[in-house]
C-alpha cells in the first residue's frame, strides 16, 4: 500500500521508495530522510485541503510530504 493511503494512527513499516527514473531526486532524498526498508511509520494528520500536506512520523522525526510524494513509498501496516 502506498504511504498516502495509510489510515491515521496505523503503525507500517517502509518497504519501498519508487523511483521515477534512474537519477531521481526526490526518491533519493526520501530515502536520505529515513524512508527505508523496515523503518516505522505512521501518519500522524492530513491537511485541510485535499488532505494535503500529510504529517507523517517516521522515527521520532516528523515531516510534511505532499500526497504525490507519499505515494511514492510503499508501506506494509501492522508491523511497527
Amino acid at each position: 500500500m502506498k504511504l498516502s493511503e495509510l489510515p491515521l494512527h496505523r503503525p507500517a513499516v517502509v518497504t519501498e521508495v519508487i523511483d521515477s527514473g534512474p537519477d531521481d531526486r526526490v526518491g533519493r532524498r526520501l530515502r536520505e530522510l529515513g524512508f527505508v526498508t523496515d523503518e516505522p511509520v505512521k501518519v500522524v494528520a492530513r491537511g485541510p485541503l485535499f488532505g494535503e500536506p500529510i504529517l507523517i512520523q517516521i522515527g521520532f522525526t516528523r515531516f510534511a510530504l505532499r500526497r504525490a510524494e507519499a505515494a511514492r513509498v510503499l508501506v506494509q501496516q501492522g508491523q511497527a
